[in-house]
Order: C-alpha cells, then sequence, then structure tokens
C-alpha cells in the first residue's frame, strides 16, 4: 500500500507494495516497450539523466527514488534542485525491477514524451530502418545529436526510441534531438528531393570518404543483419561504404553511423585531419 508523508514543500508517496497500482503501471514501462508511447511517459534512470532534464527543463512528472538512495550525497545534490518535483520513495528491491540495472544508484524521472515537430529537419537527419537493438539505437542518437545531427525517423521495426534501456544508451541524446518513431522512411527520403540521401552497405558503395557532405544529408542505417531494405536503397541518391581492413567483413551499424557523423562534420569544418603545430 501507499501512504503519503507530507512535507514542506514537495508531495512525497512510499510505495512498498507490488500491488500497488501506481508501481504496477511504472513497471509497464520497463516491461513492454510499446508501453511508453502508450502512456504518453518514460522512465529515465540514474543522476546523469535525471540532471540532464533538470538542465533542460524537461518537464518531470515524478522523481522516484529508492530508500537507500535518497540519502547519497549526489541524490541530495539533485533534489536540493528539485525541490517543487512530487517524490515517489520506493523499497530498494521494487526501485531495481524499474530500473533494470544490477546496483542502480537510486534515483528516476518519470517524464512525458515530447511532441514531434512538423516541418523540415534541423540540420541533418538520420533515419534508422528496423534497426532493433536498443543499444545500437540509442548509440546512434548518441552519437547523431554530438554531431549536430536534428532529427530522428524511425521506421517499424526498430526499438522503441524512448524505452528506458534506449534512454540510458543515448545518454541525453534524446533532448538535443526531433524524434518520430513509426516514420514512412520512404516519404521522409521523397519529401526532400534537394537533400543527399545516403544509406550505408557492405561493398559496392561509394567510398564515405569521397562523397561531398557538405550540404544536408538524409542518413539511411538498416537493420543489424538484413541492412538497408531494397525499396529504401531504390529511393536514395547515394550508397555509401566505410573502407575497411581486409580481415574485417562490417562495422557495428551504430559504430558506421559514427564514422558516417563526423566526416561530415570534418567536411564542413574544412579541416584536413592533421594536428595543428
Amino acid at each position: 500500500m501507499a501512504r503519503s508523508v507530507v512535507r514542506s514543500v514537495v508531495r512525497s508517496v512510499v510505495i512498498g507494495s507490488r500491488d500497488n497500482a501506481g508501481f504496477k503501471a511504472l513497471r509497464a514501462l520497463v516491461a513492454d516497450p510499446r508501453e511508453p508511447r502508450r502512456q504518453g511517459r518514460t522512465i529515465v534512470d540514474g543522476v546523469h539523466l535525471v540532471e540532464t532534464c533538470l538542465q533542460r527543463g524537461v518537464a518531470i512528472q515524478h522523481l522516484l527514488l529508492s530508500e537507500s538512495g535518497q540519502e547519497k550525497p549526489e541524490i541530495q545534490s539533485l533534489l536540493q534542485h528539485s525541490a517543487a518535483i512530487d517524490r515517489l520513495i520506493l523499497k530498494d528491491g521494487l526501485f531495481r525491477e524499474l530500473s533494470g540495472v544490477t546496483h542502480p544508484l537510486g534515483i528516476a524521472a518519470v517524464i512525458g514524451i515530447p511532441p514531434f515537430a512538423e516541418g523540415n529537419p534541423s540540420g541533418d537527419a538520420v533515419l534508422l530502418d528496423a534497426v532493433q537493438d536498443a543499444g545500437n539505437v540509442g548509440a546512434i542518437l548518441r552519437s547523431a545529436a554530438a554531431a549536430g545531427v536534428g532529427t530522428a525517423y524511425l521506421g517499424t521495426g526498430c526499438a522503441g526510441a524512448w524505452t528506458p534501456r534506449v534512454l540510458r544508451a543515448g545518454q541525453g541524446a534524446h533532448f538535443s534531438l526531433q524524434i518520430r518513431e513509426h516514420a514512412d522512411l520512404a516519404a521522409v527520403v521523397q519529401a526532400h528531393p534537394a537533400w543527399s540521401s545516403i544509406a550505408t552497405v557492405v561493398r559496392d558503395g561509394v567510398s564515405i570518404y569521397r562523397l561531398d557532405l557538405r550540404r544536408p544529408v538524409l542518413w539511411l542505417f538498416g537493420n543489424e543483419g538484413a541492412g538497408v531494405s531494397d525499396a529504401l536503397l531504390a529511393a536514395i541518391t547515394h550508397r555509401a561504404t566505410i573502407p575497411l581492413a581486409a580481415t574485417t567483413e562490417s562495422l557495428n551499424v551504430a559504430a558506421a553511423a559514427a564514422v558516417c557523423f563526423f566526416e561530415a562534420v570534418r567536411q564542413r569544418r574544412g579541416e584536413d585531419g592533421l594536428s595543428p603545430r
């Protein structure tokens, strides 16, 4: 059962039972990848992500605290900067179920999923075609944000962008990007005929280092096993290959995306790759 604890600034609720309705709703957010979109909210876990939400002005519905974690100095410091946000305090075992990591720090936040802003992408855009691994999706979003990519379109079959695992891998990148899930990737390409649309392929593509990447790019990356679908390959303007050592067959999709994003950054900065003397 839950009991209210009256404090001077915030409302705190202690949850000690798995039968609590609020806990069940939160547990669904981490157990079912479809649930964040259904509920319109998700959970960000750990000091870094909660701090990022506070710094970016992301609307936090509740802070989630473990009984032992709320006493940690780094968490106490965060709480001082979030005095007006309601708190749910969970038994350590219940918090661990929501966190999904073996040794959670003891703080998380429930946030609303931001709406997608319609219109042309800001900066480059990345399109993901059935990239299924949550770690890969999060890592691609993280590299995209670091390289100044503004928009991400996730097609059918991708890991859910707002699931806790993808958020953890993204490490705050979500709050620098406009993200649309279940996007029609072919329609996105067709809507931007003046842009370069580039898909990475294992072989028979132009070296990424020979392409002119100085104008806006739609980057297309495909499924870990099957790659980009034939239908999408037929719609794009360039197929790019990353030159690899003869003994290596391919790169992980997240690593390939990072190489491509930062080759574009290098070209746009006019850098020759040499360290200054």
